[in-house]
């Protein structure tokens, strides 16, 4: 595994497969955003809930697949994923974790073992950096990794379906693209439905409730050519907009950009 540095003079992380990911993350060594990370192992964005949380939750997640694709749930207490990976700590293999208390975001931390109790359960959705290794293969440059900085992702004004206490605006990334390779990049990220499928919209942002896309809401801004379009796919850090409507007492989430590198391969969530 190694730390490099892009042309634009910003550092990411580069391993070989999720579990030497996760060892680096864990040891401290790497606290920055996973695009470009332990290209073709899945990655995945996580919501931390009480128990008595969990199961509206799910049905939110159920009810809304596109932002919210399932990949795994945790028993109550237990901080393993097994389904996801060996040797998988969720208290410690984030590269940095929100703290929310009654919907206000109160502290971001880099280890969560002194904050974790026996009634946590935690969800792990699908990650649209899951896919991004199928776009550079099908010759699609994506400017975020060139760069070295994490994608773009707005709050917009498409509702999500409501569940229990959890309801609120989709959250979607943009990456910016010439027509034609939009185009393929439908083709391609339609063939994996379980890390967010094909976009939810090409082109014009404020159809959709954004304003400016130099002011994203989360992650960092990039520049869309005059021979580009913006084009937006379901994020998974919805439940991080979800959790700022529903306001419950105490969660924690990932950091956006900043996810949890599993040992599932990007080939297995992808038919043809």
């Amino acid at each position: 595994m190694t730390i490099c540095t892009t042309a634009a003079g910003v550092g990411c992380l580069q391993a070989s497969t999720g579990v030497e990911a996760r060892h680096m993350i864990r040891s401290g060594s790497w606290s920055g955003h996973t695009s470009g990370a332990a290209p073709n192992f899945v990655q995945g964005n996580l919501a931390i809930l009480p128990a008595d949380l969990a199961n509206d939750f799910l049905r939110f997640c159920q009810r809304n697949p596109k932002p919210c694709p399932l990949l795994g749930v945790s028993e109550p207490g237990d901080p393993r994923l097994p389904s996801l990976g060996e040797d998988l700590d969720i208290r410690t293999d984030v590269p940095a974790y929100r703290v929310w208390r009654h919907g206000e975001l109160v502290e971001e931390v880099t280890d969560i073992r002194a904050l974790w109790r026996d009634d946590l359960v935690s969800f792990v959705i699908g990650c649209s950096f899951s896919f991004e290794q199928g776009l550079i293969d099908a010759g699609i440059p994506l400017r975020h990794i060139a760069e070295g900085r994490n994608v773009a992702m707005y709050r917009t004004n498409i509702a999500t379906t409501p569940a229990g206490v959890f309801h609120g605006p989709m959250v979607v990334s943009m990456r910016p693209m010439t027509a034609a390779n939009a185009i393929r990049a439908v083709q391609v990220t339609a063939r994996t439905p379980a890390v967010h499928g094909a976009p939810v919209h090409l082109g014009d942002p404020s159809l959709i409730g954004i304003a400016n896309l130099q002011k994203p809401d989360f992650g960092d801004a990039v520049a869309v050519m005059p021979d580009e379009l913006p084009v937006f796919w379901a994020c998974g850090v919805t439940p991080q907009s979800v959790i700022m409507e529903a306001k419950p007492a105490f969660c924690i989430t990932h950091s956006p950009g900043k996810m949890l590198v599993t040992d599932l391969l990007d080939r297995d969530f992808a038919f043809s």
